[in-house]
This record gives C-alpha cells, sequence and structure tokens, in this order.
C-alpha cells in the first residue's frame, strides 16, 4: 500500500478520537444522542391527549400537546409524509400514527393543510378508503402484529379506520407462566407483552369477541393480565425506555376506562420526563451501555486504551450493568446485559456480547483481573449459551421464539459472540479455572455459531444483519453492514483465508462505490458508518484489498475533515423495524477504522502519498 496520506490520516483521527471524546460523561461511560422521531412524538402527545380526555387526575399536558404537535408539522416531509427520523424518507406507519394524533388532540382543524397533504401521500400509495389503508399496514408487518396492531389501534381511537379492521391480541396469554411463552406461538415479538396485554384489552373492549366463549375466557383474564403488566413495569415507568410502547400501552389503557391506573401514571410520568426541549421524544431513552462498549472496542483496535484514563472507574461500571437476577419482563436468566443502564432495559445477545469483548480488553489495559469480573465472565457466557438457538445461531432476547422475524437468530448477533469468544480462544490468553469449567459451552457456541455463519452466508457472498438497515437498498437490508461485522468475526478467529470469509471479502469489495466509499449494498449512498465498517475488516483482507482499502480511506478522510461526523446516517432499526440514528455511530466507527490504518500504516515505509 502506498498511496495513504499519513498526514491526513493523523489528523482525521485526531477529530474523530476528539470528538469520541469529548462525548464522554463525568462518570467515564458514553451516552450519546438518540434521533428524535416523529413517530415518538405523534405517540406521545397522541397517549397524553387521551389521559388529559379521561382523567383530571394527572394535570395538564395542554403545553407538551402543543409542543409536539407544532414540532410534527414543522417536520412533515415534502411529499406530505413523516419518516421516523427528520432524515428517513415518508413511510405508511409514522404516517398514519402523525396523522392520528393531528385528530387525537384536536389540531386537525388548525393544520388542515398539513392534514390534507399526508391524506393525498397516503391515498396515492395505498389507497382512498380506511380499508385500503388499514389492509396495507397488514400487508407490511404480515403475521407479526408488533406493530399492525398498535397502529391500527391508535387510528381507531382517532376515529380513522374502524373497529373491525384492527385485529384482536390474545392478551390471556400472559396468565400463563413466562416459560410456557415461546411455545403459545403468541402473534407478537418476546418484548413486546406490555402490547399484548394493553392493547389486547382495549380491542377486546371496543370489538368484543362474537364467540361468547372466548368473550368469557377474555373478560376472566383482565384482572390477571393487568397484574402481570404491573409487575413487569420498570420504576422508570418506560417500557424498554421507549417512547412509543410506553404511549401505546398509556393510550390502550386511557381509551377503556382505566387512565387512573398506577401503570398509566407511571407511563404518564416517563413520558412527561422524557420530552426534548425542541417539542419530540426520542425513540428511546439512551444507548448507553451499547455505545460505551462500542467505543471501547474502537479504542482497544486503535491502540489507545492505554492512554483512557479512569479504566477501573469504566470497568466498574460495566460490570454494574449485568442482570444479576432472572428479568422479570422477558424471563431472561441472571448474566446478561442491555443497551441501558436505565431500569427498562431488557439483557440481550448484542451487548452481552459487546460487554464481555469490552471488559476483556479494559482488564488487559488495566492488567488486573478479580473474582467479580470472572464471575461476570462465566456468567456471561453462560448466558449467551443459553441463548443459543438449535440452528446455532444467536437470537436477540429469547430462545426458541423464531417464529417471527426479530425474534430469529441474527448474523451480526451470532458474530458478535464470537468475537466476544475470540480472545480464549488465542494461545496467548489463558483462561481463569472458572472459564474453563464451562468450556463445553463454549465450545458450541463457537463450533455451532461458525456453523449458522457459513450456512446463513448468501449467495453473493454476504450476510444480512437484524438489527441495521439502510432504506437506499432493496427491502431496506444492510449486507455492507452484516458482511462487515461478520467478517470481524473471522478476522479476531483468525480465519480470514477461510472460504466464507473470502466469498465475504469479495462481496464487500464489489459493493465499493465509485467514490470510494460504502453504502448499506450495492449502489446506495455512501455513508461514514458503512465505509468504515467496511474498511475496518478489509484492512486485514491481504493484497487484494488494498486498493480499495486506500479509496476508502480517502473518501472518509475526506468527510471527517469537511465535518461529516456530524451528519450520522440512519442505519439502526429499534424495536418493529423504525429507523433511528444515534450521534456516536460515525465517530466511533470511525476510530476504529482509522485506528487500525493508523496503527498498520502510519510507520510502514511508501505510505505517503
Amino acid at each position: 500500500m502506498n498511496r495513504v496520506d499519513v498526514g491526513c490520516l493523523e489528523s482525521a483521527y485526531q477529530i474523530a478520537l476528539a470528538a469520541l471524546l469529548a462525548e464522554r460523561t463525568p462518570e467515564g461511560h458514553w451516552v450519546g444522542e438518540l434521533s428524535t422521531s416523529a413517530l415518538s412524538t405523534a405517540t406521545a402527545v397522541s397517549a397524553l391527549a387521551l389521559v388529559r380526555k379521561a382523567s383530571t387526575a394527572h394535570g395538564s399536558f395542554d403545553s407538551l400537546i402543543s409542543g409536539g404537535i407544532h414540532w410534527l408539522a414543522a417536520n412533515q416531509n415534502a411529499d406530505g409524509g413523516w419518516g421516523d427520523t427528520i432524515r428517513s424518507f415518508s413511510n405508511i406507519s409514522t404516517t398514519m400514527l402523525c396523522r392520528a394524533a393531528f385528530h387525537l388532540t384536536g389540531a386537525a382543524a388548525d393544520h388542515a393543510e398539513v392534514l390534507r397533504r399526508s391524506e393525498e401521500w397516503l391515498h396515492a400509495r395505498y389507497g382512498k378508503t380506511a380499508e385500503d389503508v388499514a389492509e396495507a399496514i397488514r400487508a407490511r408487518y404480515g403475521k407479526d402484529r408488533t406493530f399492525s396492531v398498535p397502529i391500527l389501534m391508535t387510528s381507531a381511537l382517532a376515529g380513522l379506520v374502524p373497529w373491525c379492521e384492527v385485529p384482536s391480541l390474545p392478551f390471556e396469554l400472559a396468565c400463563f407462566p413466562q416459560s410456557w411463552f415461546r411455545f403459545l406461538r403468541i402473534p407478537v415479538v418476546s418484548y413486546a407483552l406490555p402490547a399484548l396485554i394493553a392493547i389486547g384489552q382495549a380491542v377486546h373492549h371496543h370489538r368484543p369477541p362474537c364467540n361468547p366463549l372466548m368473550r368469557l375466557v377474555r373478560h376472566l383474564a383482565i384482572g390477571k393480565s393487568l397484574r402481570v403488566l404491573q409487575k413487569i413495569q420498570p420504576s422508570s415507568g418506560g417500557f424498554l425506555e421507549a417512547a412509543p410502547l410506553t404511549s401505546f400501552v398509556t393510550m390502550a389503557l386511557a381509551s377503556i376506562g382505566r387512565a387512573d391506573h398506577p401503570v398509566v401514571s407511571k407511563c404518564v410520568a416517563f413520558l412527561v420526563n422524557s420530552v426534548r426541549p425542541d417539542g419530540s421524544w426520542p425513540i428511546d431513552t439512551n444507548l448507553a451501555t451499547w455505545l460505551t462498549t462500542l467505543a471501547v472496542n474502537a479504542l482497544a483496535a486503535a491502540g489507545e486504551l492505554d492512554k483512557l484514563d479512569r479504566k477501573d472507574q469504566l470497568r466498574a461500571w460495566l460490570l454494574r450493568q449485568q442482570y444479576k437476577q432472572r428479568h422479570p419482563y422477558t424471563g431472561a436468566d441472571a448474566g446478561g446485559w442491555a443497551w441501558t443502564d436505565l431500569p427498562g432495559g431488557v439483557p440481550d445477545a448484542d451487548d452481552t456480547a459487546g460487554t464481555l469483548l469490552a471488559l476483556y480488553h479494559l482488564e488487559r489495559a488495566l492488567d488486573q483481573r478479580d473474582f467479580m469480573s470472572i464471575r461476570a465472565f462465566r456468567d456471561g457466557f453462560l448466558w449467551l449459551g443459553g441463548l443459543q438457538n438449535r440452528d446455532g445461531g444467536i437470537p436477540t432476547f429469547c430462545r426458541g421464539w423464531g417464529h417471527l422475524p426479530f425474534d430469529r437468530s441474527g448474523c451480526d448477533l451470532t458474530a458478535h459472540t464470537l468475537r466476544a469468544l475470540a480472545p480464549w480462544y488465542d494461545t496467548r490468553s489463558v483462561p481463569p479455572k472458572e472459564i474453563n469449567k464451562i468450556g463445553d459451552r463454549l465450545e458450541s457456541l463457537y463450533d455451532n455459531g461458525l456453523v449458522y455463519l457459513e450456512r446463513h452466508q448468501r449467495p453473493d457472498g454476504s450476510w444480512d444483519p437484524l438489527w441495521f438497515g439502510n432504506q437506499y437498498a432493496p427491502d431496506d437490508e444492510a449486507p455492507t453492514y452484516g458482511t462487515a461485522r461478520v467478517l470481524a468475526a473471522y478476522r479476531d478467529l483468525d480465519r480470514m483465508t477461510s472460504e466464507p470469509a473470502q466469498r465475504g471479502i469479495a462481496w464487500l469489495l464489489s459493493a465499493q462505490n465509485a467514490d470510494g466509499g460504502w453504502g448499506g449494498a450495492v449502489n446506495t449512498p455512501s455513508s461514514i458508518e458503512e465505509t468504515a465498517l467496511a474498511v475496518e475488516v478489509l484492512l486485514d483482507a491481504g493484497p487484494s484489498a488494498e486498493a480499495a482499502v486506500e479509496r476508502g480511506l480517502a473518501w472518509l478522510i475526506e468527510r471527517i475533515e469537511s465535518g461529516g461526523l456530524a451528519q450520522p446516517t440512519p442505519i439502526g432499526f429499534y424495536f418493529a423495524k423504525l429507523w433511528y440514528f444515534e450521534k456516536l455511530y460515525p465517530v466511533i466507527f470511525s476510530v476504529a477504522a482509522l485506528g487500525r490504518a493508523r496503527r498498520k500504516f502510519a510507520s510502514a515505509p511508501g505510505t505517503h502519498e
């Protein structure tokens, strides 16, 4: 490689590194900033409006509702619809929820032009009748009712869709033991139990079943399922720390005469406390644990972890986030980590793997390991092992719920788990005896995980992730992210010469754009996030990737020097395929890519153009 300008590389790296370190909190970790959301804002103001209408016990929300409505009106897309973020394309789900919000809050007359444009957008694409639009929503989500039923319920409450178009939800199933859930084929994903209960009861109330036996069964299940809902509500009041799910629960209960229920009171407090100064709501409160582990692992890749101060404080913070008891929400065993340090989080595979990897890097930098960390490693790997599906892959939250898309095994999750395992397969690392005791579990994760990745590699050599997408790509897929993340696992396991890895490298090289960057898929606009991810793994792909790496670095350096780090791209999927962007993603991914490049080429001969 002979065309990398070391000076420009160093300058861009220092810009990214400074941006990352500047975002660190006084406590030593990272919190970031999630994109504000039209969908969250619409559902939040709708929920507050329904509570205001049904009860005076919670006070007035007039200013919050007015602020949210004005934000929605000001951020309508030029085509008349709304997207999940201010940089997202319009979609039917968010547009229907925003339209309903204007009606539920009594603001329809004052914003007639906004509503006219939204109606035109919907009618031009999905038909002019309420039945046409309802069918389009059901078709979009298929058999997964996690999001289709809440959207249709909200529209029905606003008088925009008849209740006969809103499918029922079997909330009575929540009365069964948690261990039975994966066998009951519940029509919502594992993390949507609050929606199943609250919205199921709302549909039952507004459109009772015709079958008298089913009507009786569901009537008898109301009290017990409400107690389940109250039990699983976190202390913050926010289910998953997310405004949409919390708002849907609030709307459902307020619409059936339960606006003064304790669950609603805590939901309302969460919504009031999570509004932003501009009147909008974010998709979730934060991704603090996820971002902190990404940052630590990026700094480790860049060789900068030794210079990071307060590492012991950071390590202690991560250890405190591990769940020490069975989770009341999903029934997950102790041992995992969630995406946030807040009480509404749920332990998941991606964050558990990322934290195990970050703790390993921190302990090497500190040259310190104690009983607490050894136990954390043991419990974390046991937790991941217990999550592994029969297909060898790793799902997000719960084993065996694979009949709905977002509960299936994921290539990105499986690869991340393998990366967490990689240090223990390094002959230079001697695992403590407590880790050796679970060797069989590690072997299963390793062997079956690799088999899963090989079986789920696409014919073109790419892999598709579960939790990331690209709005410019066919079917919103993100094979650049997925392939880069899987190749990172092959790299860390010293398997880059294997046949699957070579096919993945070939695909990634073929997906590079003419400008030198990468988008989410072939022929999609380049982004800092996806270019950084591709460059980071191709740095270890051998001579065949050198020219692509040079061009990718040049594109990345130019974008960073021109201020591109301040323009994050919506590449993340939140629950139910909702788009988000995160302020720190371009920063963290750039530190990892440029840091690796800096280590590899700064002292190499012939690297200055």
